[in-house]
């Protein structure tokens, strides 16, 4: 760090910089608090599907208990054809948003397999989109813990290092004003006696 020029123009600078420190810092608590809210949303949200996911299971467990012993072939009866998403911008960060996903059913015969398959099926296609949705909104948590971070480095920056630092600088210099100046009243003062007693010659 260079060294600090105790002059005015220094204090004058250090002033606006302090000035403009002091805008930043409400705006990014308030970027902070937004992204805190919006991660509280994602957990929550996150939760859900997690719980919706927990109960197809628990569902498929008791309507289709003749399951566990089959020997079919059943992971290829439903697929994830697409997932569409939008992008939405929170205080400048991209988070994804699922619109529409598409999932294919594959083409089976209802009299070679089980009546049961049907209620699998539509049980399958239930799991496959909380999992899509599950892994977006666990995308969009991801972005938002990144965001958090990122915005409370600067907002520590800011209130922890650049502020105090410029109020600092400020007091060193306003010190340093106030010493020179006393030094110059002094300085006259003393001239001016010496004057006097050479007068006094």
């Amino acid at each position: 760090m260079s060294k600090l020029a105790l002059n005015k123009s220094t204090l004058n600078h250090e002033n606006r910089q302090l000035k403009s420190f002091r805008q930043f810092v409400p705006a990014l608590d308030l970027k902070r608090k937004q992204i805190l809210a919006a991660r509280i949303k994602s957990r929550q949200a996150m939760a859900e599907f997690a719980r919706q996911m927990q109960q197809v299971e628990t569902e498929v467990a008791e309507q289709l208990p003749m399951l566990a012993g089959t020997t079919l072939n059943m992971s290829t009866l439903v697929q994830v054809r697409g997932v569409h998403q939008r992008m939405d911008n929170l205080v400048g960060i991209e988070l994804p948003v699922v619109e529409r996903i598409e999932i294919d059913c594959s083409q089976y015969s209802r009299l070679a397999l089980p009546q049961w398959v049907d209620i699998l099926v539509a049980r399958l296609q239930d799991m496959l989109e909380l999992k899509v949705r599950y892994q977006v909104e666990k995308t969009r948590l991801e972005r938002l813990e990144a965001a958090l971070q990122k915005t409370t480095q600067r907002l520590n920056l800011f209130d922890k290092v650049l502020i105090p630092r410029a109020e600092a600088n400020i007091r060193r210099i306003r010190i340093a004003l106030s010493d020179a100046e006393r030094a110059g009243v002094v300085r006259a003062k003393l001239a001016k006696n010496k004057r006097a007693r050479m007068m006094a010659l």
